[in-house]
């Protein structure tokens, strides 16, 4: 503060019109991302994925690097997969012995792909999963028009392969976890509500290795769209778990059909044509 009289000089007012500027710019920022943030976990909480690929997408549409995307997507997530665990839990869609079976090798899996992330052939791995992930889609997608009773049995069979595929696809490819671990759930027979609940619930577990990982090699440099992210999908991760409650059960099968097929689909596209 100036004293009594006496005039700001004209590089005083500059700075002072600089700082507003960038304050301005900043909340803008937060403001903005709590929007995008809010959009994804709703869609994420309610079916169970597309929660990277909608954040990260308007992150690089917004010119940020893609490993500041993913770490930046990564460390939102710490949060709001623990919230919306956390929503899905209360809902009774939670199985822990699932979660842990889940979480432990996904962990694992997370840890190994970030190790071995920049060895891989990318060109060759991407369009296998993406086939596969079609092929998922496509039976969960059969499930939902033909009709099939859950089976409570798989909860637990067999879901440490499905973990690791999941944290290792997530740390490779920036994302991932929820289109193969939820949709391959769904289409073994698990009930939807429960295979969403508790692919969300593990989730935070891989996540919070991932984003260790981002920390400790090449940092978090976009906390104010962390912030806004973390934020938006706050809000949005109970009334997301509400929503998975109501949706009767073969609807909401075919909803997760139809988005695995469709993502999966353009990413097989995208990887023959460019």
């Amino acid at each position: 503060m100036l004293p009594p009289g006496e005039e700001a000089s004209p590089d005083t007012r500059r700075w002072h019109r600089g700082s507003v500027s960038a304050e301005a710019h900043l909340s803008q920022d937060v403001l903005f991302y709590a929007v995008v943030g809010f959009l994804a976990q709703f869609v994420d909480g309610a079916i169970g994925m597309a929660y990277g690929l909608t954040a990260s997408s308007v992150m690089l549409a917004q010119g940020v690097h893609p490993a500041m995307a993913s770490a930046g997507v990564h460390a939102a997530e710490v949060v709001t997969t623990a919230l919306s665990g956390a929503a899905h839990w209360r809902l009774g869609h939670v199985i822990p012995r699932l979660v842990l079976r889940l979480a432990v090798p996904g962990v694992v899996g997370g840890v190994f792909g970030a190790l071995v992330a920049s060895e891989l052939p990318m060109h060759l791995l991407k369009p296998a999963v993406s086939f596969y992930l079609v092929i998922m889609g496509l039976i969960v997608l059969r499930r939902a028009v033909m009709g099939r009773r859950p089976d409570p049995s798989l909860a637990t069979r067999d879901a440490a392969p499905i973990g690791f595929g999941g944290g290792f696809l997530d740390a490779v490819g920036g994302g991932g976890w929820g289109p193969l671990v939820t949709s391959t759930l769904i289409g073994r027979g698990l009930d939807p509500k429960i295979a969403i609940g508790s692919s969300n619930a593990a989730e935070f577990f891989v996540t919070v290795a991932v984003s260790a990982a981002f920390m400790t090699s090449i940092g978090i440099g976009v906390w104010p769209i962390v912030i806004g992210l973390v934020i938006g999908g706050a809000i949005a991760a109970p009334f997301a778990a509400l929503a998975t409650r109501h949706m009767p059960t073969r609807p909401l099968m075919g909803v997760v059909g139809v988005v695995i097929v469709a993502l999966s689909a353009t990413s097989l596209i995208r990887s023959f044509t460019t």
